[in-house]
This record gives C-alpha cells, structure tokens and sequence, in this order.
C-alpha cells in the first residue's frame, strides 16, 4: 500500500497530539511529529522532527519526501501578554516561520499544506442572528489575529506563485480532553458547584471539539476540492453561556447553580473591574457559519455537543 507522507508542526500541542493519534489509525498515512518538545511520548510508528527556529531562513528543514504538512504550530492568544511588542512576537513565530515552512514545502515538492489559523481572523462578535463565514471581509482586532490573517494572506500568494496547495481552517474555541485556560476554570467551576451570575444570559457562541476539528482536518488533508479553500470548523451546535455551562454541569453530574443576574449589570461590573474582554466572551455572540465545508468537502462534524462535554470532562479533576 502507498502511503501518504504527513508532517504535524506542534505535533505536542492540544490540537497536534490529537491529530496524530487519529492519524496514527489511518493504515494509508505515515505520521511525522514536529515539535520543540523532545519529551513528549509519540504513538508507536511516529516518526519525531526537533524542529527550532522555523522562522530562520537559513535552517533547512528536512521535507524530503513529505506530501502534506498540517501546520498547527502558533503563538496563541493569551489573555495578558506580558511581551514588549506583542505584534512583533506573534509576526515573527504565526507570519515569519509559517511561510519560511511552506517556502521550503514548496521547494521540495510538498503537495498540500494545511493551516491552522483562528476564527479570531474574521473578527471578535457577531452580531443577533449573524454569523461568521469564510467570505467574510477580514476584521482581526489583536496582534494574534492580525498575524493569522497575515500568514493566511501570504500562503494563498505563495501557493498561486509555487502550485503548493494551501487550505485554510479558521476554528472557534476548541474543547476536549485536556483543554487549559478559561474553559478548564469553567470545568472547574462548575464542578465545585459554585454559584455563578450567569443564568440570564441569552447569547450565542459556537465552540469546536477537538474530535469534530480533527476530523475536518483530516478531510481537508484527504480531499481534493479542498485546495486554496478556506474553512470555518464548528460543531454546528451554538450554545449561550448559560447553556454551555449547564451542559458541563450535566456532563460532570453536578448541579448547575446559576443567578440571573442582568447583562448589562455584569457588563458594568466588568468594566469597572478591567474585565472587558472576558465579558465580552461570556456575554457577547459568536457564531460560525459551517455550510462551506458541508458542501465543498461533504463534511459533518461526528460527535454531538453533548458528546463532545462528556468526553471533555470525564478526565477532570474536580
């Protein structure tokens, strides 16, 4: 049988490691890790790359005979970005390193090259009853998302200059097993059974599991109609705040206490404690239009909200 070569950039990462082990199933495909951490423990059969200093023009980057890079590796969004210049920072790792990468993909006769960029790209809120798609004018507000769209713009340029094939996935927030940040602290929280003044809150978000988005990446790998195409990932579910958390409680068996207490008293709150941002995640919209990856690629996303919770908080520590 032939196989197809596939190389994962931040192969230990939240998204990398998931990915791998699907990838790990497919008898078709050989798996390369490429990451920074050598302590990491890869799946038997996986092929391990250090790779450093992407961003470096003259580190060759040993491609030879790979025919697809799924390119997860970033510098994320944090919340308080302790950096000097946050934007240089974010160019030189999401920007810099990413086409350095897909140049020399290019060069060595990579057909396909899978990024993973952030629904943050198309802006931060949508307005009641809107939704993101991938047609939409880019509105990137923070250094992060700017440096994603900046990467997406200079990929599409190199593949009509070089024929590499680029595809585009724009995720919302991504759940699962292990996830960190904000909503491991709701996990959490709602574990614990802590009362929280968030029952009145009525808005809509759409969130990605992590099974759901590695499926899609895999059709995007497999699938020839997804060349030079950008994707938005989701599970096709939107949940308000109030409902997520909800969910999470009847996923860790917990009650969900929850005080309605009104939007617009928790968003002066927030304000006045310097919280802007975090409010307008936990009160604002943001919905994900998925139909172009239904109709180009086929595509559904496999597991339910409801599944997905469960499987996100069945390891937790509570």
């Amino acid at each position: 049988m032939t196989q197809q070569a596939v190389l994962v950039t931040g192969a230990s990462g939240f998204v990398g490691a998931a990915l791998i082990l699907r990838l790990c199933d497919r008898a078709d495909i050989s798996v390369t890790a490429a990451s920074r951490n050598v302590n990491h423990e890869w799946p038997t059969g996986v092929k391990y790359l250090h790779l450093t200093d992407m961003e470096a023009d003259h580190v060759a980057i040993p491609l030879d005979g790979v025919d697809t890079i799924v390119h997860c590796a970033a510098r994320v969004h944090v919340m308080s970005d302790q950096a000097s210049d946050p934007a240089s920072v974010f160019r030189k790792i999401n920007v810099h390193a990413t086409l350095n990468l897909a140049r020399q993909a290019a060069i060595a006769g990579v057909r396909r090259f899978v990024f993973i960029s952030s629904i943050k790209v198309n802006g931060e809120a949508t307005i009641a009853g809107g939704s993101f798609n991938s047609s939409d004018i880019p509105a990137p507000e923070d250094p992060y998302a700017i440096s994603k769209l900046e990467a997406e713009q200079e990929l599409m340029k190199l593949a009509g200059e070089t024929g590499l094939e680029v595809v585009i996935i724009r995720p919302p927030l991504v759940y699962g097993p292990g996830v960190k940040g904000n909503f491991a602290s709701l996990i959490k929280l709602m574990g614990k059974g802590f009362p929280l003044p968030l029952g009145a809150i009525h808005n809509k978000r759409s969130l990605v599991g992590i099974d759901n988005l590695v499926d899609l990446i895999i059709r995007c790998i497999d699938h020839p109609a997804a060349a030079n195409q950008i994707f938005l990932a989701g599970d096709g579910e939107d949940l308000s705040t109030a409902e997520l958390l909800r969910s999470l409680a009847e996923a860790l068996g917990r009650p969900a206490r929850l005080i309605p207490v009104p939007v617009g008293l928790l968003s002066f709150g927030a304000t006045l404690l310097g919280k802007q941002e975090v409010a307008r995640r936990l009160l604002g919209s943001l919905q994900v239009d998925i139909s172009k990856a239904r109709e180009v690629l086929g595509w559904e996303p496999p597991v339910s909200v409801k599944e997905g919770l469960r499987r996100c908080v069945c390891d937790s520590s509570v």
